[in-house]
């Protein structure tokens, strides 16, 4: 069974070896999804669960309501993206002068892990009906300021918004709710 406690105490001893390691522990974890469910629960809304939080590294357990849209953004430190249960599209966006246009996209399904740079500029879909289950670490904390997100009609920067993070998954859970 997935051990939330010793995943925690393994990705901060990765940590110190760098994002590959982290990647590859990441990796390890989500190949054995009904594992990681057993150990986290089925997931039963959209929302942000934070694993650890520190100056250094952040573990978040997020689940993305069917057809949640999040705005490309950036993190300022690098990240990895596990998938257990679920789908997640990212769009990969390059700063274009103000604004970013995107030049590449991938799709995450179980059992995938997607390293992000430090520098890396990405949106997030779940295309799926269902809920979609993903650990993410950061190489910082995730919740401090100097991120930004670009808006999704003039794809102009702007600082991030936690407070709009929050309300787009309250938004996305009343609709999830409401076509049970």
């Amino acid at each position: 069974m997935f051990d939330v406690e010793r995943f925690v105490d393994d990705v901060k001893h990765a940590s110190q070896q760098g994002h590959g390691a982290v990647g590859q522990l990441l990796a390890g974890a989500v190949s054995e999804p009904r594992a990681v469910l057993a150990g986290l629960g089925e997931p039963q809304k959209a929302g942000v669960q934070t694993l650890h939080r520190a100056d250094d590294l952040t573990i978040l357990n997020i689940t993305w309501a069917p057809h949640m849209v999040l705005l490309p953004h950036n993190h300022t430190m690098w990240a990895a993206i596990g998938i257990y249960t679920g789908r997640e599209d990212n769009i990969l966006w390059e700063r274009q002068g103000d604004r970013v246009q995107a030049v590449r996209a991938t799709s995450l399904s179980e059992k995938d892990m997607f390293p992000l740079g430090k520098d890396g500029i990405h949106s997030v879909i779940n295309p799926a009906s269902r809920l979609t289950g993903a650990i993410h670490i950061y190489g910082g904390d995730f919740f401090a300021p100097g991120r930004s997100e670009w808006d999704a009609d003039s794809l102009q920067e702007r600082p991030f918004d936690i407070d709009g993070l929050q309300e787009r998954f309250r938004v996305a859970n009343e609709r999830f709710e409401a076509g049970k």
